[in-house]
């Protein structure tokens, strides 16, 4: 892949990451509801966005294979769960409360569309990737 194609789909993987770290954030006091001893649905959305937006600032610095594969990860970590758990009703798991909502509203759409992007594009970037040696400083 040429240089400005990996810098491309470098930027467009960092772009969907970003929506996904922004929608999560903005979601994230709306969805506070936790298992009894356990965490909150608005922290693990803080998590994500956190997550979301770490991976996004690594792979825009480095670009490198490792980089993309945790942007991948972030996304699909946000992405199976969006869709898991609006046509499943998962019951609370451990600490982990039952996020339960059928409802598709813009915000969840954009959201979703975004990680699956972000998988799709991080997956095709592991793959064209090659990860440069260092090379000593002189």
């Amino acid at each position: 892949m040429s240089r400005a194609g990996e810098l491309a789909l470098r930027v467009l993987v960092v772009a969907a990451l970003t929506v996904d770290c922004v929608v999560h954030l903005d979601l994230a006091d709306a969805i506070q509801v936790a298992a009894p001893g356990g965490v909150g649905g608005g922290t693990l959305f803080r998590t994500q966005a956190a997550a979301a937006g770490l991976a996004a600032v690594l792979l825009l610095v480095t670009g490198g294979r490792f980089a993309y594969v945790l942007a991948g990860v972030v996304a699909l970590s946000a992405f199976v769960p969006v869709l898991l758990y609006s046509f499943v009703a998962v019951p609370t798991i451990g600490p982990i409360p039952s996020m339960y909502d059928p409802t598709w509203y813009d915000k969840k759409i954009i959201s979703a569309l975004a990680e699956g992007l972000a998988v799709l594009l991080a997956t095709i970037g592991v793959l064209v990737t090659r990860d440069r040696p260092v090379s000593p400083r002189n």
